[in-house]
């Protein structure tokens, strides 16, 4: 067949093929040039002029491994597979014990993409050389481009086992290739394996917590880190830092753990204070995820009045009394006790300015639930004009603007609301055109305005956090006015109770009666972003996640939750997202 394509060359062509470049290669002591020729003689299936170009190369130059090579690849292309295996295999057994030279065959192969057999030679040269560590990070970079996890996961822990500086590197890399739970078993299995056989290296322990962390098997991390502090009888800092990690985390229970095994090392320890603090701090998150009892929250309110006897009312512990005053005004109904204690932080000096605003902010939160309204816009006044054009300073415009608002005061709440719209703080913004609107949108009749009174009411509630009550009364409104226009409002504002009372399934209901009807309406696109959030998260639906973060990017393109929702659209489709 290569003889009739041959025969129907222009004769020029002919010239230039059979003298001419045979005549260039052996003139230029060039691999790339080689290289070039070589592709032009394959690209045109002119295997026989190859051939007999580079049969009289290896004899001129019967030491040089990479003619050799080229004549593997010829007789591949060619289909002659038993000749191109026996031919490289010659290759392999005669590779020179110099690393220069292997790593240059391995360069040429990898340049004509002949990457499994790049591979073999670098394999084959660590024999030859008598050394497996040697040519790491070419094999690395070779199983990374072919994505090759197995082989890459070996490589790595045979790089750890003498080159702990590659610890660093394997957990950027490994994540970028591993598409699934099976991959992180994988490394969890051949690092079990590593373990075994070399107990002492720590570089393996390091790598295996880290898989742990991945999977979210945090008690499992916790066990190795505990096992790993007393191994090297490290002074709590590894353990510290992965107890503030399973807090990021959310794995509160985890967290207290890793923080009582600190405490264990005693006073003396230089964790015991923070891990003490921040062991309550971390309870504090558990009653806000809503994983606490009422017995729960009393203890954690002793812990802090603990945490203030023993360290006094100063900067150091206003943590302390700004979270016991939360607990005391929204957990406990204790809000007088709340608002003495922040009265009581308001008086310790040396508070920065901010935190004295954000004090102040929390402290007329407390005087709206004591009944004491003007207090409350006092103190929001104070910090809404200290800090004119500064993020606090907006925040306590709106909250006074909220507060008008659930006192019946619309005309006074939607002034202040249309000035907040304007505002750079984009959920501030947000949530000052609802609050416009839904003052605007159900102001019409007097019914309406009886309906909304008693909507504001329920804001009330569920603001002291009694959501039972809240959800009573909002259920009033159907009941005392029905066919009002505050429907979407209140499927809204329910959903959002049950949200934070983890009732998922009843929230996911109500989103998807208010997507249902209101297709273009105020709360629409926030219905679909928080459904979504609810499928991803909390449902476990993935696709219906998917379906919905893309309605809401295609039907409501100027949305502000449309960056978001990209976002969670593109990381649950599989996209490798930096971050």
């Amino acid at each position: 067949m290569n003889r009739v394509r041959f025969q129907h060359m222009k004769p020029a062509i002919i010239f230039i093929l059979l003298f001419i470049l045979p005549y260039f290669v052996l003139a230029q002591d060039n691999s790339e040039q080689e290289a070039v020729m070589l592709n032009t003689l394959l690209k045109s299936k002119q295997y026989e002029t190859a051939d007999k170009a580079i049969k009289k190369l290896i004899r001129q130059n019967p030491a040089s491994l990479k003619y050799q090579l080229m004549q593997a690849r010829v007789y591949r292309e060619e289909g002659q597979l038993e000749n191109s295996r026996k031919t490289f295999e010659r290759v392999l057994n005669s590779l020179p014990k110099d690393e220069a030279q292997i790593r240059e065959l391995a360069s040429n192969l990898y340049q004509s993409a002949e990457y499994d057999q790049a591979i073999e030679v670098f394999l084959e040269g660590r024999k030859t050389l008598n050394n497996n560590q040697i040519f790491v990070f070419e094999l690395l970079s070779l199983y990374r481009f072919k994505r090759d996890k197995n082989k890459l996961i070996d490589e790595y822990l045979n790089a750890l086992s003498t080159m702990p500086q590659m610890l660093q590197q394997a957990e950027t890399v490994l994540p970028s290739v591993f598409e699934g739970n099976s991959d992180y078993l994988n490394l969890q299995n051949s690092l079990l394996k590593r373990i075994q056989k070399d107990p002492q290296n720590e570089s393996y322990a390091k790598l295996l917590i880290w898989q742990y962390v991945q999977q979210k098997e945090y008690d499992m991390a916790l066990r190795q880190l505990i096992a790993q502090d007393k191994r090297i009888k490290d002074d709590g800092t590894i353990l510290f830092q992965h107890a503030q990690i399973f807090v990021a985390n959310k794995a509160y229970d985890t967290a207290i753990k890793a923080y009582t095994y600190l405490l264990s090392k005693g006073r003396e320890n230089e964790y015991y204070l923070p891990s003490k603090l921040a062991s309550v701090d971390t309870q504090y998150q558990l009653l806000l995820d809503g994983k606490s009892t009422v017995k729960d929250i009393t203890i954690l309110a002793e812990q802090y009045s603990g945490i203030l006897e023993e360290y006094g009312k100063n900067t150091k512990a206003l943590f302390a009394l700004r979270k016991l005053a939360n607990l005391e005004a929204y957990y406990l109904q204790s809000p007088k006790k709340a608002e003495t204690t922040l009265e009581t932080a308001l008086q310790i000096p040396g508070i920065a300015n901010t935190e004295r605003g954000e004090i102040k902010l929390e402290l007329g939160d407390i005087y709206v639930l004591t009944g004491q309204p003007w207090e409350a816009i006092l103190q929001y006044g104070q910090v809404a004009k200290e800090f004119e054009n500064q993020n606090i300073g907006t925040e306590a415009k709106y909250r006074s603007a909220r507060l008008s608002f659930q006192q019946g005061n619309f005309s006074y709440a939607k002034s202040q609301a249309d000035v907040l719209k304007a505002s750079t703080e984009q959920l501030i913004a947000n949530d000052a055109l609802n609050l416009s609107l839904l003052i605007s949108d159900h102001l019409e009749t007097a019914t309406d305005t009886l309906a909304l009174k008693m909507y504001a009411a329920a804001q009330l509630l569920q603001f002291r956090n009694l959501p039972a009550a809240a959800i009573a009364k909002l259920d009033s409104i159907s009941i005392l006015y029905p066919k009002h226009s505050l429907t979407d409002d209140i499927l809204m504002f329910k959903s959002g109770i049950y949200i934070k009372n983890k009732d998922y399934n009843t929230a996911a209901i109500l989103l998807k009666e208010l997507i249902g009807h209101s297709a273009k309406g105020n709360w629409a696109d926030e219905a679909l972003f928080t459904l979504a959030g609810l499928y991803e998260d909390q449902l476990n639906d993935h696709e219906q996640a998917k379906i919905l973060y893309q309605k809401l990017i295609t039907d409501f393109p100027g949305s502000m939750f449309v960056a978001e929702a990209r976002k969670h659209f593109r990381k649950l489709r599989g996209d490798n997202i930096e971050s």
